[in-house]
């Protein structure tokens, strides 16, 4: 599994390297480079609503494993940040200096998680999912969105889609949900399901993917946004 990974992974970074790269090419470079980063509760359907999201808008997506992978392969994570020309290294050193060295380098993981998220939001129209993105991005450039729904309801999604047992189901989901509650206590000190952590917390026990997916698009287009070219 571990080798069927690494390769696509690297096949995939490059793919998305060399769309930056013509983008850095263009003339007029876009200043407004928003970010959506969507944490949620497993079974809570936050996956297909990402997906759903990230197609509509036509923005790039990384999910929870990519940028982990990222983050782990020191190789990959330094072509992601070379990536960036000189303007927007800048903006990544100032964000990584506002953050401060207390919480970037208590964990050597998280420092390098940092660079990573921090270059994919300086690169911007792309959607985020997990690894603490919302508490690492500047509010000014991401739409920090969390998805939530009762225990019981997330089990039971996890059950129809996978076609789980009620039983297995519910470990999964138990154990899941306490794997990511502990990440964030743990790097973010924060308590993963604070709505004030986020610009929108939506429960899809009663909001289906669609109408959630359009309330953030709606949150998307219309917010006023970081302009990268004032740092200039």
């Amino acid at each position: 599994m571990e080798a069927n990974i690494k390769p696509s992974l690297e096949n995939m970074i490059e793919k998305q390297i060399r769309k930056w790269e013509i983008e850095q090419r263009k003339k007029y470079k876009n200043p407004i480079r928003p970010v959506i980063t969507l944490s949620r509760l497993p079974g809570a359907l936050g996956g297909d609503l990402a997906r759903k999201i990230a197609k509509d808008l036509q923005i790039d997506i990384y999910d929870q494993e990519i940028v982990e992978e990222i983050a782990r392969n020191t190789n990959v994570s330094r072509k992601i940040v070379e990536s960036l020309d000189e303007q927007d290294r800048s903006v990544l050193d100032d964000w990584i200096s506002a953050l401060g060295e207390d919480h970037m380098w208590a964990y050597e993981y998280l420092g390098q998680l940092t660079k990573v998220i921090c270059a994919i939001g300086t690169h911007g129209y792309s959607l985020i999912i997990g690894r603490g993105a919302g508490y690492i991005l500047p509010r000014e450039v991401s739409l920090r969105v969390l998805v939530v729904a009762p225990l019981e309801i997330r089990i039971n999604n996890v059950m129809r889609k996978y076609g789980a047992s009620e039983k297995d189901a519910r470990r999964n989901v138990m154990r899941a949900e306490a794997e990511r509650r502990a990440f964030i206590r743990k790097y973010f000190q924060a308590d993963l399901t604070e709505p004030a952590n986020y610009d929108l917390a939506i429960n899809t026990e009663n909001t289906d993917v669609e109408i959630a997916a359009r309330i953030i698009k709606e949150m998307f287009n219309s917010r006023h946004w970081y302009d990268y070219g004032m740092s200039k």
